[in-house]
């Protein structure tokens, strides 16, 4: 589906983000975990998200929807059934935590994680090495790609180092560290996502952190009861960006997830002089491990150049595209180090941001680890490949909204893996 976008629109209004999806992948999967019944409110109705309900489904889990949210039934931490074969659509986060929780599994059982054709591309070693290391049993073409196999085996617990900071595969670590004897001690070179701990500490898994080093016992079961998913800051960047690049437009973002591991965009968007009120680190609830949330005020103006370095990388890597396209309209150069892990996602964002801005009339090169962009005053417009990528496609719609001529993104369909009514929220707060 191709679909048109015009310049000049402002935005005006109110905007409540939709749910979290990180949040709402792992509800799902640590909700069937759990030993009692969880309420779960406000989960994300979505392609990638779909795909982990129905994976916890094949695992044994009753769903049941409700007026006021979804209830899960789960099997528990170690009667996942065995058998399964578990499509995970386009869902790379459902990928790579779902096998930290079936390799440690009673012996006899066995899945095989398959996906979309873009899944197929996405490597799986990173989570292969340490589960090895822990005894697991993984079978993966080409020993990297999907169909994966997970054969369920007894697992020790093992201290790992993460080679790069990702929120992914240290929860899969996590998860299986809840199924090993002994303990499992995870190292992180920077800091990423951390809703998997809060919520693993909600359940009584006693984690423990010391500065980088993040410890887990096995444990014979979870206990959650109620998870509320806030506003996704990932989707709700796309439309603080369009406001901040269109002229005369005002928004108001509320109800929207301010963990500080999930704002590095915006403290990078506050860097280059956006015009942004509020807490950007949000407010915590009376639980420590709750996920805080906040209300920001957004007004367009002008912009200067940032350099993005690599430790801020880990708390912004969904949003660097955006990044890219502020920096078009930036006076200087913005410069994003650090951020290979680009290459690993839906599309070889590197790449194709790259090569989609410059068709738009951007001055960008990229790099091994990223992109610099030389601020040239804004964009033409022209025609945007979404290469079956999610955010590429979000970012053409913004890129048309700012630039001179508008925006034909090719592909915007693929916006519904993340975001199904990101288009008709577009379209209320410009009308």
């Amino acid at each position: 589906m191709n679909a048109r976008f015009a310049p000049g629109a402002r935005l005006r209004g109110t905007y409540v983000p939709p749910a979290d999806k990180s949040l709402s992948h792992r509800a799902a999967l640590l909700g069937a975990m759990s030993s009692a019944p969880v309420h779960v409110t406000n989960y994300l109705a979505a392609a990638d998200t779909t795909s982990s309900l129905d994976a916890v489904r094949a695992l044994g889990a009753r769903l049941e929807a409700r007026a006021d949210g979804l209830l899960i039934r789960g099997p528990g931490l170690r009667r996942a059934r065995p058998g399964a074969a578990i499509d995970v659509g386009n869902a790379g986060t459902l990928l790579r935590l779902l096998p930290g929780w079936l390799a440690g599994q009673p012996a006899g059982g066995s899945w095989t994680l398959d996906g979309d054709a873009s899944i197929r591309r996405r490597p799986v070693d990173r989570i292969a090495a340490p589960l090895a290391a822990m005894g697991a049993r993984l079978d993966a073409r080409e020993g990297r790609f999907v169909p994966l196999t997970v054969t369920a085996a007894p697992l020790s617990g093992a201290t790992y180092e993460l080679p790069v900071a990702s929120a992914q595969i240290k929860s899969c670590v996590l998860l299986a560290g809840l199924l090993a004897e002994g303990e499992t001690t995870l190292i992180e070179p920077e800091p990423s996502r951390d809703h998997t701990e809060r919520l693993l500490t909600r359940a009584g898994a006693g984690l423990a952190r010391t500065g980088a080093e993040i410890r887990v016992r096995g444990l014979e079961a979870l206990a959650l009861d109620a998870i509320h998913v806030p506003g996704d800051p990932s989707s709700a960047a796309f439309l603080v960006t369009a406001a901040v690049l269109v002229p005369g437009s005002t928004l108001r973002v509320e109800g929207m997830a301010a963990n500080w591991t999930r704002v590095g965009f915006f403290r990078i968007l506050a860097r280059m002089g956006a015009a942004l009120d509020g807490e950007l680190e949000g407010r915590e609830h009376a639980a420590p491990d709750a996920e805080p949330v906040t209300a920001l005020e957004v007004r367009s103006g002008p912009l200067t150049a940032c350099t993005v370095a690599p430790g801020e990388v880990p708390l912004a890597i969904d949003e660097l595209p955006l990044v890219a396209l502020l920096g078009c309209f930036a006076e200087g150069e913005t410069v994003v180090r650090g951020a290979g892990e680009l290459r690993l996602k839906e599309s070889d964002r590197i790449a194709t941001v790259v090569e989609g801005l410059s068709a738009l009339g951007g001055d960008l090169e990229a790099t091994a680890d990223g992109f610099a962009v030389r601020g040239t005053g804004g964009l033409r417009g022209g025609v945007l490949h979404a290469h079956g990528d999610h955010r590429l496609a979000m970012l053409g719609a913004v890129a048309g909204l700012a630039s001179r001529e508008g925006v034909e993104v090719v592909g915007m369909e693929a916006a519904a893996v993340s975001y199904p009514g990101f288009v008709a929220d577009l379209a209320a707060l410009t009308s």
